[in-house]
């Protein structure tokens, strides 16, 4: 009994899942169109922001430990590093 309500609830959630998915990409789509144009305008693979250091290319696809590849207290060697501000997730606020 315990067991066909887990799986209950979970199918239904899945299936919830896809409703979204399908709502949000109605609601999305003239900006997706938009931005779909503009990549193949350009021809872009994706977001650059800087060409030098790959974790200042896309900050949001890079390794959390690769500004300190060489070693932890290494020194940033690439401009652009200084450029860009810690993650959010990385920042303590309000800490007294």
């Amino acid at each position: 009994m315990i067991f066909s309500v887990y799986v209950a609830i979970n199918v239904a959630l899945f299936g919830l899942m896809f409703a979204h998915a399908a709502y949000s990409r109605e609601r999305l789509r003239p900006m997706l169109t938009e931005q779909a144009a503009m990549v193949k305008q350009y021809g872009l693979s994706d977001l650059c922001l800087f060409t030098d250091a790959r974790y200042t290319r896309n900050p949001a696809l890079a390794d959390l430990n690769t500004p300190f590849q060489d070693y932890p207290m290494s020194f940033e060697h690439f401009p652009s590093g200084s450029l860009i501000p810690p993650p959010p997730h990385l920042v303590k606020r309000g800490v007294d």
